[in-house]
């Protein structure tokens, strides 16, 4: 009987043992799902917030630089404007 009762007691003690390797188990693969998970929603965050930014850098107005830029643009090309038109050999003077 006492054989009877170690090979129950080990039994047991196996089964015991693989339920806490089960569960570790499933714990470790649970953390990395759970790693995996806050990746990609820190990805998409980051994603978000570059379609944010994009967002309101399309909603921004203009600064006092730019437009005083753009000023310059327009004047530099209408002076080549005007200077082709007075340069085109077929010109037609009303």
């Amino acid at each position: 009987m006492a054989d009877r009762r170690q090979s129950r007691a080990e039994a047991v003690r196996s089964a015991v043992d693989e339920a806490f390797a089960a569960a570790a188990g499933q714990a470790q693969a649970t953390a990395q799902s759970t790693r995996g998970r806050a990746q990609d929603l820190f990805d998409e965050m980051g994603r978000a917030a570059g379609r944010v930014r994009g967002a309101l850098d399309d909603l921004r107005p203009v600064s006092a630089d730019e437009v005083r830029a753009l000023r310059r643009e327009l004047q530099a090309l209408s002076e080549r404007v005007a200077a082709l038109e007075q340069a085109r050999p077929d010109r037609d003077d009303p």
